[in-house]
C-alpha cells in the first residue's frame, strides 16, 4: 500500500470531483460508486468523504461514520437488488491485508455466489 496523502489520494480526489466516478449513493459524509475494476458482476466502494487511512487508524469518534457506511452499504444492496440472495461487505487493511488505496473502503460485492476463503 502507498503512502498517498490528501492531495494524491484517488478517493480524496473523487470525493472532490477531480476524478469522475459512478456515485450510486452519497451522505454528507461518505459516497458510495462503482468499482472502476469490478471483481462481482455488482462491486461498489464506499468511502468517508474525509480521509482515513484504513480501520487500523479509526479514532474512537469514529463510531458514527462506521455505522453509517455499514447502513449506506445495506442501502446501497437492497437498492440493486442484491439483498435477496445475499453480498458482501469487507474492508482490506494494510499490505499483507490487500489494502492497495491508503484511503478507508468498504467493498460491497454481490450479483454471484461468492466463495470462501475470498483469497
Amino acid at each position: 500500500m502507498d503512502g498517498t496523502n490528501l492531495e494524491t489520494c484517488v478517493f480524496c480526489r473523487i470525493v472532490r470531483g477531480e476524478i469522475p466516478a459512478e456515485v450510486v449513493y452519497e451522505e454528507a459524509d461518505l459516497v458510495a460508486f462503482r468499482d472502476m475494476s469490478p471483481q462481482a458482476p455488482q462491486h461498489f466502494l464506499l468511502i468517508p468523504k474525509r480521509h482515513i487511512r484504513s480501520v487500523d487508524d479509526l479514532d474512537d469518534d469514529d463510531q458514527a461514520v462506521i455505522a453509517r457506511l455499514i447502513l449506506a452499504a445495506r442501502d446501497v444492496a437492497r437498492s440493486h437488488g442484491l439483498s435477496e440472495h445475499g453480498y458482501r461487505v469487507v474492508t482490506n487493511i494494510g499490505d499483507d491485508g490487500g489494502q492497495s488505496v491508503a484511503h478507508l473502503h468498504f467493498h460491497l460485492l454481490g450479483g454471484r455466489p461468492l466463495s470462501w476463503p475470498p483469497g
